[in-house]
């Protein structure tokens, strides 16, 4: 074994998240070294050229949860970070129509009363209600969560938790009741009647979520990806200059410039522990670094389950990290155009909804086909697609006259049944979902000179993502707030003394927010 030497922090994993605790820590003068698995950093926040000429975001691929606070207080632009928000809102493909709704909100009555001129009426009480409940639970987002059984801290949280929900007004805790425990589907159908303007709102919550759409709970997380804003426009969502690396290489030029040392290619095998927690961590070469403070950036049952000793955790809590339940059933694909695709069903001859996103989401049913095809038979023929072209705002991403689009699909699930294997069909899947596109746009398919194809294997085995789950785990009521991951160690504080968890497996989930980091750093503060 080879002794490296020592620092107040070593961070696992170079993933958005980590990179922010580790800049945090040292702002506060610990000293901190990095540990990534992989020969680059940004985890599911990376840039690549996948084509010649031809780069885009591989894994995540659209900015709104990266929160205010983590790009103030690591001050992300001046290290290079810029976002731009996508004006044109979203497009929806509809069978011989599209549904255009943009962030103009006379447009968007006007183009939803096409559809239901009730729903054109709902249409703004509805994200005003959604808007405000989101506005009341993003400040809990930046607080650790009460953890069962614990001590005065827990119970301060759990007193401030219930002030925050207390300013909203009766009428908005009952919505956040509703939402909670309903289903996306059922809550959608009490407001509206239009199929297409459900389909496009339903589209929220199932990015990341392998269930049906009238399964109960899944209405929650349309107030996730409510929680997110672009210069200061809630509900906004934008594309960082350069792809999703940008934001990471911003991060982590701000950690370095406080003395950060990273160290890429350098995989993580165990967590040495003494009578007194943690002591330092052990690589794949055999180096060990020692450092009494260990923040994991990384899935959590691989935390719990691989890195750290058994008996670190008592039965109860290995029978609930073995069911902790990890499948978004998420397809990746980027593709390298020619030229931009043409829907045969658009009658407007300008490229403005480009600079928004483009789904194919028609209705809930739509939704509930691509589900129940998917649980049955492993993926969706006909699944349900956003589709972006960051080249129509981005010109650092493909050459004159060339474009990149990102396809981001459901319902794929990670086990395929009746012995297939990812690595034998992913050409056929990805064939598929071009078909589905090149139905409404039938010059796409002709106009694809390379591709990129990351299929939920690829996610687990390129990212250690178990299950190929984007969010480090289903976000889920069970497995939301103080129960993520489970029960008892759910305020970033793993069994053993010094071992925080600063991923996405912990509060408040999954998405390019940089939360679980910034949250994970003050806890680390406190403690100290």
């Amino acid at each position: 074994m080879t002794d490296t030497g020592s620092s107040d922090v070593i961070v696992i994993g170079a993933g958005h998240n980590g990179l922010v605790c580790a800049s945090y820590l040292a702002a506060a003068g610990l000293s901190v070294r990095v540990l990534e698995a992989r020969d680059c950093i940004g985890g599911a926040a990376v840039t690549e050229e996948f084509h010649p000429g031809f780069r885009n975001s591989v894994y995540a691929y659209s900015v709104s949860l990266l929160n205010p606070k983590v790009i103030q207080d690591l001050r992300l632009e001046e290290h290079g970070l810029e976002i731009m928000e996508r004006p044109a809102g979203t497009l929806s493909l509809l069978d011989g129509d599209v549904l255009q709704l943009t962030r103009d909100g006379a447009q968007s009555r006007e183009a939803i009363a096409k559809h239901s001129k009730r729903d054109a009426v709902r249409i703004d009480a509805f994200e005003a209600e959604i808007s405000a409940v989101a506005i009341a639970l993003r400040s809990l987002a930046l607080k650790a969560p009460p953890n069962f059984g614990g001590g005065w801290r827990d119970a301060l949280n759990l007193l401030q938790s219930g002030n925050q929900l207390r300013r909203l007004s009766t009428e908005h805790q009952v919505v956040l009741t509703e939402l909670m425990t309903r289903s996306l589907g059922d809550h959608l159908d009490s407001w509206f009647e239009s199929e297409a303007l459900k389909g496009i709102l339903g589209l929220e919550g199932v990015i990341g979520n392998f269930a049906d759409p009238y399964q109960a709970g899944t209405a929650y997380v349309l107030l996730h990806h409510a929680f997110g804003e672009v210069k200061g426009r809630a509900g906004a969502w934008g594309i960082a200059r350069g792809g999703m690396g940008a934001i990471s290489d911003a991060i982590a030029s701000s950690a370095r410039s406080r003395g950060v040392q990273i160290e890429t290619s350098a995989p993580v095998e165990k967590i040495l522990t003494d009578a007194k927690g943690a002591r330092g961590v052990i690589t794949a070469d055999g180096r060990e670094f020692y450092a009494p403070i260990i923040a994991a950036n990384l899935h959590p049952q691989l935390l719990l389950k691989k890195l750290l000793p058994h008996d670190a955790l008592d039965e109860t809590q290995h029978r609930r990290i073995d069911s902790y339940r990890s499948h978004s059933a998420t397809f990746r694909m980027n593709v390298a155009l020619s030229e931009l695709p043409r829907f045969s069903a658009l009658k407007s001859t300008d490229d403005f909804h480009f600079s928004g996103a483009i789904e194919l989401c028609p209705s809930l049913g739509y939704m509930q086909n691509a589900y129940r095809e998917a649980k049955d038979s492993g993926w969706s023929s006909r699944p349900i697609i956003s589709l972006q072209i960051p080249s129509t705002q981005d010109d650092t991403l493909a050459p004159p006259g060339g474009h990149v689009a990102s396809l981001f699909c459901q319902h794929f699930q990670r086990h395929l049944p009746n012995g297939q294997h990812w690595d034998e069909v992913r050409e056929n899947v990805a064939d598929q979902v071009i078909n589905a596109i090149d139905e409404h746009a039938p010059n796409f398919r002709s106009s694809i000179v390379g591709r990129q194809i990351k299929t939920p294997l690829d996610i687990e085995r390129d990212l250690n993502m178990v299950g190929g789950d984007i969010f480090h785990g289903a976000l889920h009521l069970d497995q939301f707030y103080s129960m993520r991951p489970i029960p008892g160690i759910a305020g970033y504080r793993m069994p053993t003394r010094g071992v925080y968890l600063c991923g996405s497996g912990a509060h408040p989930g999954g998405g390019v927010s940089g939360l679980p980091g910034h949250n994970a750093a003050q806890a680390i503060l406190r403690d100290r």
